[in-house]
């Protein structure tokens, strides 16, 4: 049970709640039942100016990982601002030491997403050597022939070596699912796994990261955007890889050098990638769009109506919990940050 002088006081009995993006119907719904919610049902991104006018003036503040807020925004909120309960896994976006430093909580929605974005890396894994691209655009510009014992050869995954690069909830998820084909899975991560866990997804820890890309023929990535992580597939890195290797990312766009990327692709050094992510979201390069074996997805990695319903509700119970005076089940470790 609560006790009286934790749970927040609000004058009209509900918390104000910003919501900056519209979420699926039945989540702004039960939004709408238990909070004084501010939608936003024509789902146009809200610019810095309204993010920062939102904050002066709500108890919540639901983003999405698409929404920057900084430090300075966060030095700006009003008063009346204790609870970030961000929409989706990643923080990167957020300020957390910024936050800390004001007492605001951050909430986000780990786990939801998880079987989703591993089933759309699988998509990359397999599509991007057998050239599925190609061969769906060959098919609707009317140029396809026929079968032909030299048309269009892709490379087959078994035996192949799967390179994870971060083996968290997503990574382990991908080397399940990557087992079931017959890639030869390495990962490399901060910490090494169990060997339980090891034996169980038949994944072989590799310590050095430049040691795995070498190894890998096809590489996908899992892991955050940190300052570390950063454009850490670099031209030195990816000149590393074999000739045509491919990568996979749905993680985050800024985690490769795109220049160094497309320099890779337009050599045939590497034989192609699949992107759900990108730098400079929504603008995708048109060199990558141009490529003929270059998958590019929309981010939608976590799209799935199930997955969306899952994290809105997560948000709404981060919400709840911190309103009755409890801890929210998914609050960031603000205090571990800096």
């Amino acid at each position: 049970m609560a006790h009286p002088d934790t749970a927040p006081h609000f004058p009209s009995g509900k918390p104000k709640v910003v919501v900056t993006r519209h979420l699926i119907p039945s989540v702004e719904q039960r939004m709408s039942e238990l909070f004084d919610v501010v939608l936003n049902p024509d789902d146009v991104p809200m610019t810095r100016e309204e993010l920062i006018a939102a904050m002066q003036d709500c108890d919540v503040l639901v983003p999405t990982v698409t929404d920057r807020i900084d430090a300075e925004m966060i030095a700006g909120a009003g008063d009346r601002l204790r609870l970030i309960a961000s929409f989706g896994a990643g923080t990167e976006h957020i300020d957390l030491a910024a936050a800390a430093a004001r007492k605001i909580i951050v909430t986000n929605t780990p786990g939801v997403f998880t079987d989703d974005t591993a089933d759309l890396a699988m998509a990359g894994i397999i599509g991007v050597p057998r050239r599925i691209r190609e061969g769906t655009a060959l098919v609707r510009r009317g140029e396809w022939t026929g079968w032909a014992p030299s048309g269009l050869l892709g490379r087959k995954l078994g035996g192949k070596v799967l390179g994870i690069v971060g083996m968290g909830r997503i990574g382990q998820a991908v080397a399940h699912r990557a087992r079931a084909f017959g890639l030869q899975v390495a990962y490399y991560n901060r910490k090494q796994l169990p060997q339980a866990v090891e034996s169980m997804l038949g994944a072989r820890f590799v310590s050095d990261l430049d040691t795995l890309i070498a190894e890998a023929d096809i590489l996908t990535l899992h892991c955050p955007l940190t300052a570390e992580t950063r454009g850490m597939i670099d031209a030195r890195r990816i000149a590393l890889m074999k000739p045509g290797a491919s990568i996979i990312n749905t993680a985050r766009g800024e985690l490769i050098d795109q220049e160094a990327l497309i320099a890779a692709l337009q050599s045939g050094h590497l034989a192609g990638a699949g992107l759900d992510v990108y730098p400079d979201e929504p603008n995708v390069d048109k060199r990558l769009i141009e490529h003929p074996n270059v998958m590019t997805l929309p981010h939608i990695g976590s799209a799935t109506t199930e997955g969306r319903e899952a994290s809105g509700e997560k948000v709404v119970a981060n919400i709840q919990f911190w309103v009755n005076g409890h801890r929210p089940p998914d609050q960031v470790l603000t205090a571990l940050v800096g």
